[in-house]
């Protein structure tokens, strides 16, 4: 580490500092008074308490909820029963609060699963056995079935395979209750691949499928032993093959039409579906406790509607504290500290994380003096201290993103200044770009830490989960004290930059799905490739191919999913557009129009960009898709659309037929928004002065199928 290597950084915490106490003057807050706590506002406090043994309690909790069984340090922990108010239950085992090992829980519709849990997910092998009378054992992951698993139905039927994120995926035996049955590959819950059908007449089909129905080459046989084999489809056109008849040489009726296999045969042989859970055990949170530690009549605060992660607002913090000047350390030894902190040495890290790993009360601090020690190098600016929260996870989820841990901290800590974006909106909060364009610096209020630290499990088991996933990465969480002349903290998220690419990003959108407010209120003179537009500002649907577009769809719904489940709002799908033919000033070209020549003494760099050959070569080549992935370099089409001047707030225009041909980028941000009193506040005011649909500030749920309702008409299968 070099002698300048954190001074940077430091003078940037300093400039912000300063930036977010004017910036608070000037932020907006529909009532004045009501609003969010701000990075700066209380200062952590850090002392050490004595943690009581396990105990036996019985408790009827302030809303009603009933616990009776082992307890821990204001938690539950150990073996105890919950009974909610709405009728859910958990018989089992518990860790800090969270249901952790074996256990059951039941819901009020008779519902119930008995397996094995982790971090509060059904997660495991375990039994889920449904109020319709379905049945799954087998194996789970974050709430969905995902391994090896036997589905009974209450239909009849049943299926035993392989399963992945909730829907039927590998290899897998179906049998129907009138005694068909299909053996073979399957994918997204629906018979793909090659595979063979039986029914219970005799006739047995071997071949490939797609959704659901034969698909190319294939063979039908019946009971006689003659066959037809050829290429198979649902449109007669493409439909060819042979009939063989069988060694006795009886025909079988020649008017028999191959369409009769989708027309008839398989008209019956449906996949069930199960029914929808209503809500997961991870998203039943505990009710408020009264504090063990002082005040016993005290309760700790709660949301309105009664929402409270146990232990969240414990002022009480296990933190290591690691200081360059200690005196007893020993030549070449790194203490436990030291061991998970962004840029210290640690073990080689397992994605199998220990609950303990996400306790909130996991941090790091660091102190960085201004003469420096053996540990921390000299700076010009005061003296200030570094916190990392939750280490471990973090380092483990760098690995994940297959992030080089000496590269990271040279984008970070390395001499060269940190970037400032924009100024602060509304949240008050910053924005650094680091000099190398990877990694995006924000400033957070302490409200969104707590939200980033109380979903942090469930954020890691998703990226785990879906290689895919659309959410933003976060690749760090941290804050900076200085405890110089201005006794000021600044938290901070540090997160992947999504524009970070060879391609000059010519259009830029910030995608909600709701219309008040969502239009860039500058004139079409000042706007440029740096502007962010908005849902009223987009004149473009996006046309991804149909691969490409079938898993946007799969993994929209999944993103969604998970941030309903944790409770959040508010985000949006960042859009970027490089358009591969514009003029030398900087205007869109059409597909198909002729490209004008260019000016020989212009010094304008070539941007890089995909031919209509390179196009069709990374269709016909996966190998090359190497530096493709969902939302990053994908070559897409857009049509350019229009939007009838009566409809003031008309979210999607009119397809005109005029497409261009892009590279895209996209991703889910700002992810951090609980739905709490404040956005409850906003939704109540707003929705007696506007249209409750076109407000962003809604509940998760409403907001989830508004966002993938919208996003699901802006994107399309380009056809």
């Amino acid at each position: 580490m070099s002698k300048d290597q954190c001074s940077s950084m430091a003078k940037a915490w300093e400039a912000t500092i300063r930036k977010t106490q004017a910036a608070r003057k000037r932020a907006n807050s529909i009532f004045g008074t009501i609003s969010v706590a701000h990075a700066d506002d209380e200062n952590d406090h850090e002392y050490t308490e004595k943690i009581a043994e396990t105990y036996n309690v019985e408790k009827i909790l302030p809303n009603g909820d009933y616990y009776m069984g082992q307890w821990y340090d204001n938690f539950p922990h150990g073996q105890g029963k919950y009974l909610w108010v709405d009728g859910c239950m958990y018989v089992g085992e518990w860790y800090k609060g969270k249901t952790m090992g074996k256990g059951r829980f039941s819901w009020p519709s008779g519902a119930t699963y008995e397996g094995e849990f982790k971090m509060g997910f059904m997660d495991g092998n375990g039994t889920y056995t449904g109020s319709n009378g379905d049945t799954y054992k087998g194996q789970w992951l974050m709430n969905m079935k995902h391994g090896h698993g036997v589905k009974r139905y209450a239909s009849g039927d049943w299926y035993d395979g392989e399963w992945r994120c909730g829907v039927q995926e590998g290899h897998g035996k179906y049998h129907w209750k009138n005694g068909n049955f299909y053996v073979g590959e399957w994918k997204q819950g629906l018979i793909c691949g090659k595979g063979i059908f039986v029914w219970t007449n005799g006739n047995v089909y071997d071949g490939f499928w797609e959704d659901g129905a034969p698909k190319g080459n294939g063979t039908l046989k019946w009971p006689d032993e003659s066959f037809y084999v050829g290429n198979w489809s649902k449109d007669p056109s493409e439909q060819n093959g042979n009939y063989f008849p069988s060694e006795s040489g009886l025909e079988r009726n020649l008017e028999w039409d191959p369409q009769n296999i989708y027309n008839v045969d398989l008209l019956d042989c449906r996949i069930s579906h199960g029914e929808k859970v209503s809500v997961m055990p991870s998203q039943k949170k505990l009710a408020v406790w009264h504090s063990s530690k002082g005040d016993h009549d005290k309760p700790r605060r709660v949301s309105v509607d009664g929402r409270v992660s146990v232990g969240v607002e414990r002022p009480l913090d296990r933190m290591q504290m690691w200081d360059g000047d200690d005196k007893n350390a020993l030549p070449g030894r790194v203490s436990d500290g030291d061991l998970h902190s962004v840029g210290r040495p640690a073990p080689a890290a397992s994605f199998d994380l220990k609950a303990s790993a996400f306790d909130p009360k996991e941090k790091v601090w660091t102190k960085f003096p201004p003469e420096g020690t053996k540990h921390t190098p000299p700076h010009q600016s005061c003296e200030f201290k570094w916190k990392d929260y939750c280490p471990l996870v973090f380092r483990t989820l760098r690995k994940l993103f297959k992030v080089d841990p000496a590269d990271y901290m040279i984008s970070i800590c390395g001499n060269d200044a940190l970037r400032e974006l924009s100024s602060p909106g509304k949240s008050g909060s910053f924005f650094y770009l680091t000099n190398d364009d990877r990694y995006m610096i924000k400033t957070i209020k302490k409200s969104e830490l707590k939200v980033l630290l109380r979903m942090l499990p469930a954020y890691y088991n998703h990226f785990r989960a879906f290689e895919s996933t659309l959410v933003t990465k976060f690749f760090g969480l941290h804050s900076v004290k200085l405890t110089g002349p201005i006794q000021r903290k600044v938290r901070f998220i540090i997160m992947g930059n999504l524009f970070c690419s060879e391609y000059t990003i010519h259009r830029r959108y910030d995608l909600k799905g709701s219309s008040l407010g969502r239009i860039t209120d500058k004139p079409d003179t000042e706007i440029n490739e740096y502007t962010i537009l908005k849902d009223l500002d987009l004149n473009f649907i996006f046309r991804l191919h149909k691969s490409w577009f079938q898993e946007f769809c799969r993994q929209i719904d999944r993103d969604c999913e998970f941030l309903e489940q944790e409770r959040i709002m508010d985000y949006s799908l960042l859009v970027g557009l490089h358009f591969r033919q514009t003029t030398v000033h900087g205007e869109l070209i059409p597909s198909g129009a002729p490209t004008p020549a260019a000016d020989p003494e212009s010094t304008e760099a070539v941007i890089p960009r995909l031919s209509r050959v390179d196009m069709d070569q990374l269709l016909l080549d996966p190998a090359r898709w190497a530096s493709i992935r969902l939302g990053v370099n994908m070559p897409a089409l857009v049509e350019r659309t229009v939007r009838r001047n009566e409809c003031e707030f008309q979210l999607i225009g009119e397809a005109t037929g005029e497409y261009y041909e892009v590279i895209m980028f996209f991703g889910i941000i700002d992810i951090l928004q609980d739905y709490d009193i404040t956005k409850k506040l906003e939704h109540a005011y707003k929705s007696f002065h506007y249209d409750p649909t076109s407000i962003s500030a809604v509940d998760p749920r409403q907001y989830s199928r508004r966002f993938r309702d919208f996003i699901l008409n802006v994107f399309a299968e380009d056809a």
